[in-house]
């Protein structure tokens, strides 16, 4: 059986983009307001090439760790969240983040990230997580805290029974 806090946890998915710092703000806000832990989670997947000799001495997993520690300096500065855990996992970001929802109070991303098309205003992470995840999704437009004090909630997932 899950922890109770486990399953009351906040996560929010991290890149490194500016909205997904702003994500980390506004998940930080609404941890303390409900007294909850936070988890900000990254992601990481194999690039599609596969020569050893270009990736010998490369680890996408501490790239990605080192993403999110600067993601979460920028942030908070000297002063995370108590308690904050980070957390790197392999895999595609929406699949990652749609199996962690399943033991979490709710979901914070930033509307877009590092990828795709700089018209869209919703990324495909968001848009993959705002309908498949298994608790409330969060989705912060903007890159500042200002932008970040009134997210969007997503359609979908919020309405589940």
């Amino acid at each position: 059986m899950e922890d109770t806090t486990q399953r009351d946890r906040i996560v929010v998915g991290v890149d490194g983009s500016a909205p997904s710092v702003a994500a980390l703000r506004y998940a930080a806000r609404i941890a303390d307001a409900f007294d909850a832990p936070i988890e900000a989670i990254t992601t990481w997947t194999y690039p599609p090439f596969s020569d050893p000799s270009l990736i010998a001495n490369w680890s996408p997993e501490r790239d990605a760790a080192a993403v999110l520690d600067e993601a979460v300096e920028e942030a908070f500065a000297e002063q995370p969240p108590v308690g904050l855990v980070k957390t790197v996992l392999i895999g595609p970001a929406a699949g990652a983040l749609i199996e962690v929802s399943r033991g979490c109070a709710l979901l914070v991303l930033g509307s877009r990230g590092r990828g795709g098309f700089a018209g869209l205003h919703l990324g495909s992470v968001g848009l993959a997580c705002a309908a498949h995840a298994s608790c409330p999704v969060v989705i912060v437009h903007g890159t500042g805290d200002a932008d970040a004090a009134a997210p969007a909630p997503a359609t979908g997932a919020a309405s589940r029974s």
